[in-house]
């Protein structure tokens, strides 16, 4: 049996190489796919398993076969040339970054992963939360199999043993937290500042969440889904504090009322480029404005960095705070 991890994460790649070969939730299925027939050719005995994790942090890739036909490194070599030819990228460019782990420590490996142990915020729990949804679409995929679905079962297991019998995650300094952090820095007191969050997923819940704890003069949601919006804003309405929602189309003429701007979505493309962002200062007065991108690949082009009074961070920002 042959066993295979192979990816790019927060350790080995900037976010630049990060987001070049990240797979939308779109894509996967499809991905998943393509990868298992590439790796079985047209010669092998057995069709080999394959599974992917995408997150913001990390791009893996598990395979397992069980074929004497394969040649020592031959996941290895086919998974790294399948990568560079789907993404459109040279080898030699991408594979200072690369990193891989086979048999024994590959099954190390995942178990680190899901644990917490491998992540930007050490122990932190939304690791294990990506990883089963992983394993979901591989399922229905059928690209799981003998191999593969045990030792994934196995990793939850270890990662719940994990949570139960260390301190592990307990004191952590979550992406969220640091958020929060980074937007005082140049505002300090929150109280008199309005924060828009543009999605409506996991990761913009739980900044919302920790935003509203220092109760700023508005929380407000942008979201392609309007009613998604709407829903998220009404918790934060219940809770006393002033909220607004609408739709993404709206972004360009909205931004700037906001002070601080955090996004994660899906999307493949920036949604926020350096026009909109100079039209919104403009109409500020040239009075700052702090944009925190969660997402990978990025929702705001990097170049706005350049601008004065625009404060942009990325994901590898945000790491920088928690590792303070």
């Amino acid at each position: 049996m042959q066993l295979l991890n192979l990816g790019v994460n927060h350790h080995t790649a900037p976010i630049d190489i990060r987001e070049s070969v990240a797979i939308h939730p779109e894509d996967l299925q499809d991905s998943l796919l393509d990868l298992r027939d590439y790796l079985a050719g047209t010669h092998s005995e057995s069709m080999p398993e394959v599974a992917i994790l995408s997150t913001c942090n990390r791009m893996e890739i598990y395979c397992a076969a069980n074929d004497a036909t394969y040649p020592d490194h031959y996941l290895e070599e086919r998974t790294f040339d399948w990568l560079t030819s789907q993404k459109r990228l040279q080898g030699d460019a991408l594979k200072p970054y690369i990193y891989s782990a086979k048999e024994t420590d590959a099954v190390k490996h995942v178990f680190r992963v899901g644990c917490g142990m491998d992540s930007m915020v050490l122990g932190e729990t939304q690791i294990l939360g990506q990883m089963k949804k992983a394993v979901e679409f591989a399922d229905q995929a059928g690209t799981l199999g003998t191999y593969l679905k045990p030792l994934f079962n196995k990793t939850f297991s270890v990662a719940k043993a994990v949570r139960a019998t260390t301190d592990i995650g307990t004191h952590s300094v979550s992406m969220a937290g640091a958020s929060v952090r980074l937007a005082e820095r140049i505002f300090g007191d929150l109280k008199n500042s309005k924060i828009l969050f543009i999605g409506a997923g996991e990761m913009i819940q739980l900044c919302a969440s920790h935003f509203a704890g220092r109760k700023p003069k508005q929380i407000a949601i942008s979201n392609r889904t309007v009613d998604r919006g709407d829903e998220m804003a009404k918790v934060f309405a219940e809770k006393g504090l002033q909220t607004d929602s609408f739709p993404l189309q709206s972004l360009p003429t909205r931004l700037h009322d906001f002070d601080v701007i955090v996004s994660c979505t899906a999307s493949s493309l920036p949604i926020i480029g350096m026009g909109m962002i100079k039209t919104a200062l403009k109409a500020r007065n040239s009075r700052p404005i702090v944009l925190i991108d969660l997402a990978v690949p990025r929702d705001i082009e990097p170049e706005v960095r350049s601008l004065e009074d625009a404060y942009l961070y990325s994901v590898d920002d945000l790491g920088s705070v928690v590792n303070e």
